[in-house]
C-alpha cells in the first residue's frame, strides 16, 4: 500500500511493478475492468519481483527480484524511475523480501535465499551491515523480513521453522526460536510493537508477545494445498484486526 490509501503496488513474475489507483470503495466489484486504475508500470528488473515495501516517511518504494537486485523507486513522480540499484547476486544470492527500517527511513533491510540479511543505506548507496541471521545449523532460506515499528530490530522468518530477532545497530542475533512445525512463510508486527504474528505451512497462525517471545495464541487458519498453507499475514494499522491469506484460495480476517 502507498500513502493515504491512494495507490497500491504489485510485483509480478513478468518482472514489472504496477502502480494502481485505489478505486472508490463504493464501486461494484463485479464491474468490468477499468484500464484507468493502472497508473504506471515500473520497468527495470530482469526477472520475477518477489517483494515490495513502501515507506510513507521517504515516499520511496523498494523492490527485490529473482534477477539478484534490490531497487529503490520514486513512485510518486509523474514518470517513476529507479533511483538506485543494489546488486546482491554475487555476494548474497537472490533476495526474497525487503523492508524499510522504522527507526531510520534511509535504511532498508533485505533477506535472501542464502539465509543472509543485509542492511542497506539509501543515501550512501551501499550495504551497511550483514546481520547474523544464519543459524548454527547452516544457511536456511528466509521467506520474509519485517522491521519493528519503534525499535532498531529486524525479524526474519525461515524455512527451518525458525524466527530470528536481529539488532540493526550491531548486526547481532538477539533471540532465535523454533516457531512452527513447518516453514515460517510470513510475519507481521502490530503497529504498537507489542505482538508479532507469524504464518506457516503447518496451517497455523501464531501470535507472539514481543516482550517475552512466548506464543499467546494459535489459530488453525487454512488448509494445505500442494504442501503449502499460509502465504501472508497482516495487522490492521489502527483496529484490533488481523488477516491471513492461504494456498486454499481464502483470505480471512480475525477479530
Amino acid at each position: 500500500m502507498g500513502s493515504n490509501s491512494e495507490y497500491c503496488y504489485s510485483g509480478g513474475a513478468d518482472a514489472c511493478i504496477h502502480s494502481w489507483k485505489i478505486p472508490d470503495l463504493s464501486m461494484d466489484p463485479y464491474d468490468g475492468y477499468d484500464p484507468s486504475v493502472l497508473s504506471h508500470v515500473l520497468e527495470g528488473h530482469g526477472d520475477a519481483v518477489w517483494g515490495l515495501a513502501f515507506s510513507p516517511a521517504s515516499q520511496r518504494l523498494a523492490s527485490c527480484s529473482a534477477d539478484g537486485t534490490v531497487r529503490i523507486w520514486d513512485p510518486s513522480s509523474s514518470s517513476p524511475a529507479c533511483l538506485c540499484t543494489f546488486p546482491t547476486a554475487s555476494e548474497h544470492g537472490v533476495p526474497t523480501s525487503v523492508a524499510f527500517t522504522s527507526t531510520d527511513p534511509a535504511h532498508i533491510v533485505a533477506s535472501f535465499r542464502s539465509g543472509d540479511t543485509v542492511l542497506y543505506d539509501l543515501e550512501a548507496g551501499g550495504a551497511l551491515l550483514t546481520l547474523e541471521s544464519r543459524g548454527s545449523s547452516g544457511p536456511t532460506q528466509i521467506n520474509q523480513v519485517v522491521s519493528h515499528p519503534n525499535q532498531p530490530l529486524t525479524i526474519t522468518a525461515h524455512d527451518d521453522r525458525g524466527i530470528r530477532f536481529l539488532d540493526n545497530r550491531t548486526g547481532k542475533l538477539v533471540h532465535s526460536m523454533v516457531a512452527h512445525l513447518d516453514a515460517v512463510t510470513c510475519l507481521a508486527v502490530d503497529p504498537n510493537g507489542a505482538f508479532l504474528m507469524s504464518g506457516s505451512h503447518d496451517c497455523s497462525l501464531r501470535l507472539w508477545s514481543l516482550d517475552n517471545k512466548t506464543c499467546v495464541q494459535e489459530i488453525t487458519a487454512h488448509r494445505k494445498k500442494h504442501e503449502e498453507a499460509i502465504h501472508a499475514v497482516a495487522c490492521h494499522p489502527s483496529k484490533a484486526l488481523i488477516a491471513s491469506a492461504g494456498a486454499d484460495a481464502l483470505a480471512k480476517v480475525f477479530v
